[in-house]
């Protein structure tokens, strides 16, 4: 079955157009554009008018590929900014337009089992000589990063335990970041961590974080701390995924990030230009949950909610 599956954060809006079977996804067409839709909506409580603009012109580009390969069910979901947003009518009306479909608004547990999906399905496989399992053991404990929001998701083979908080790379670079120099001042820098630990103090009352023996990381801040951890001339999705990164080397990277300027994370070749401003925030989430839940290391999922939602299409 073909489906388009696409998913609207509150910095990138991202396209899967694959063939799914019974236990595979086969890519057709993945693609992701920064848009920036959560732009000040931290601070104002509305999706700016360029910021949707920018987000349709996206979306217009989408519904091109869609139907040029003729994809049989489309599902389009959307979450941290839209869910904060006083007029997200405004966005519902436009992706209805352009897409035909209604999008879904998800709640942060919806979103959180979506991605938990996408990350964990094809992470276990049997060994073909002898049949047993292998691969990071469960439970997991699959944490996506978004530009809004973070979703905490505990299981084993589906989701028993979800929280989506409001730390997201985005959010916290406009809350902190944005005119704290460059690089960021120290005392910045520290809101930005206290904010995150009464985040995770929520977390761990919330969700069985400890009882997870792998911890997966999902979205573009993970990804791209993998990229420069492994010292990539380029953004090589099929060396990250499913890359094991120690804990030294997620701090390693945190810290270096810090201490560069806008120009000099600019050009390390990983990165993606969307992500320059915004990628000190997102990798110390991640730092601050390695540290604070005492894993060994983190794997690294280029597989998240948009192979969750598509997964849910061929259901």
């Amino acid at each position: 079955m073909r489906v388009a599956a696409v998913d609207c954060g509150t910095n990138s809006v991202r396209l899967l157009i694959a063939d799914v079977g019974d236990d595979l996804i086969d890519d057709v067409e993945r693609r992701m554009e920064i848009v920036r839709l959560g732009q000040g909506v931290d601070r104002t409580g509305r999706l700016a008018p360029d910021a949707l603009e920018r987000t349709f012109k996206a979306m217009r580009g989408y519904q091109e590929l869609i139907e040029r390969h003729d994809a049989s069910a489309t599902r389009v979901v959307a979450t941290s900014a839209t869910r904060d947003a006083a007029n997200r009518e405004d966005f519902v009306a436009g992706v209805r337009e352009i897409f035909g479909v209604e999008p879904e608004v998800v709640s942060g547990a919806e979103e959180a089992e979506l991605s938990f999906t996408g990350a964990t399905r094809g992470l276990v496989r049997l060994s073909p000589e002898t049949g047993v399992p292998q691969g990071p053991l469960p439970p997991y404990l699959v944490v996506d990063i978004g530009g809004g929001s973070t979703e905490f998701v505990v299981g084993e083979s589906h989701a028993e335990a979800a929280l989506s908080v409001d730390i997201g790379c985005v959010r916290l670079t406009e809350r902190h970041l944005k005119d704290a120099g460059d690089p960021p001042s120290a005392p910045a820098l520290e809101a930005v961590v206290a904010d995150i630990e009464a985040a995770l103090d929520r977390v761990e009352a919330e969700v069985p974080v400890r009882r997870a023996h792998t911890l997966v990381g999902l979205a573009g801040s993970v990804t791209t701390v993998a990229g420069i951890a492994l010292a990539l001339p380029a953004y090589e999705p099929e060396r990250i995924h499913h890359a094991r990164l120690s804990a030294e080397q997620v701090h390693e990277v945190t810290r270096r990030l810090l201490g560069m300027t806008h120009g000099e994370r600019a050009a390390l070749p990983v990165m993606h230009p969307g992500r320059v401003d915004v990628i000190g925030a997102g990798a110390l989430i991640l730092d601050r949950i390695v540290r604070r839940f005492a894993f060994s290391q983190v794997v690294v999922s280029e597989h998240d909610i948009l192979d969750g939602i598509a997964w849910s299409l061929a259901r």
